[in-house]
């Protein structure tokens, strides 16, 4: 099973324990595991029965339907950007590939950015008549054809010229070599966070009660992420001091490294990965500062430690804290406080277990158990979510 398969599953397992009537449901079989993970994506439920009946009239597609419509208008069902993010391929019956992504702010940024840098230099060959691709790639001679008259020649639009753009960045990327760029952030194209330096300095979102929210910093064209967001990122960039009195600034400092190239290489050597436990993940790694160097921490081996950018995200943003014994082993603790064992093993399961605790307990699930009293009729997606609205609790 994949990672992010699995950790659906335990989602969906931990929300079940809320609701006692669709684990009921489910575990009678009369619900399947599709139209369970639908429902358990709804919180402050306050009329559970409403769901299940809902459920057993309709398939799990129609369900999930329903539920991301009464996400969209419930308030306090507020997606979290990090854990919906996405990128699917779709390739159209006329050969064209379609890209939908959902990506964080931060992440987003990050993207458009190097779209644009890209999208202006194709802009500015296409002025100069050149092509921008390397001057050492080898170039195709094209038979030069007349123009069609009754075609109008037009300048491609901006919108092509973003998709010219991403395919560049991709054949770029795929020149220069996974590794080329220890960090991801090497380069002269920079995403920038804004940040003033005592809520870099503050106390996180865990341990100020969820008060260092949005606001604290911004990138790209002034989208607000949060404080955490910002120490993270910072964490592994380059770092400018801006003095400013009144909004105007009055001096602006040396760009520095957090981290010196010669100690990254120490640390790549001495890490050699993610070292969360049962990680070990070797690209795409941050170098995390255990006390980050806003609040005085040293940018030393001994205070840095590789992660990977999803367990980099949870050391800040998700509340985990890793710490150095004086032996110099590394802990690492959930939010809670309970300590995560290194690796540990999961435990093998007997797949005959399920079908004999079903016997045992007088439950008999077969393939039409979990068939929805349908009718076909086509879905009416207005009206299904106004009905359920009032089962589920919340601003609207």
């Amino acid at each position: 099973m994949a990672p992010a398969s699995a950790r659906e599953h335990v989602r969906v397992a931990r929300r079940l324990r809320e609701l006692p009537l669709v684990r009921a449901a489910f575990g009678r079989g009369a619900l399947s595991y599709s139209q369970v993970r639908a429902l358990t994506r709804l919180d402050a439920v306050e009329d559970e029965q409403a769901l299940v009946e809902l459920a057993s009239t309709s398939t799990a597609a129609q369900l999930e339907r329903i539920v991301r419509g009464l996400r969209q208008v419930t308030a306090d069902e507020a997606q979290r950007a990090y854990d919906e993010r996405s990128l699917g391929v779709l390739y159209e019956d006329d050969g064209t590939m379609v890209l939908r992504a959902r990506l964080p702010a931060e992440d987003g940024a990050v993207v458009v950015r190097a779209l644009e840098v890209f999208h202006d230099a194709i802009a500015r060959a296409a002025v100069a008549g050149e092509d921008d691709r390397d001057a050492e790639a080898p170039r195709l001679a094209v038979p030069a054809e007349a123009p069609d008259p009754n075609v109008p020649a037009e300048a491609p639009t901006r919108g092509a010229r973003m998709a010219d753009a991403l395919v560049t960045l991709a054949e770029r990327a795929l020149a220069a070599g996974p590794g080329s760029a220890p960090g991801g952030r090497v380069g002269p194209y920079e995403v920038v966070i804004h940040v003033d330096a005592d809520r870099l300095a503050g106390p996180t979102a865990e341990a100020a009660g969820g008060q260092a929210l949005r606001g604290q910093a911004t990138v790209g064209d002034d989208v607000p992420v949060s404080a955490d967001t910002a120490r993270r990122i910072s964490c592994d960039s380059a770092i400018v001091t801006l003095v400013e009195r009144a909004g105007e600034p009055l001096s602006v400092g040396r760009r520095t490294r957090a981290i010196p190239p010669a100690m990254r290489r120490a640390l790549r050597s001495r890490d050699r990965g993610c070292r969360f436990p049962g990680c070990g993940r070797r690209d795409g790694v941050d170098a995390h500062h255990i006390e980050h160097w806003a609040a005085g921490g040293e940018t030393r081996l001994d205070n840095l430690v590789e992660l990977c950018r999803h367990h980099h995200r949870l050391m800040h943003e998700g509340g985990f804290q890793v710490c150095r014994t004086a032996r110099g082993i590394l802990t690492f603790h959930r939010p809670d406080g309970r300590l995560l064992a290194q690796a540990p093993r999961p435990p093998c399961g007997d797949p005959t277990r399920p079908a004999t605790d079903n016997s045992a307990r007088g439950i008999r699930i077969t393939p039409e158990s979990p068939v929805p009293r349908w009718y076909g009729d086509r879905l009416d997606l207005g009206a299904a979510v106004a009905a359920l609205l009032p089962a589920v609790a919340g601003e609207r």
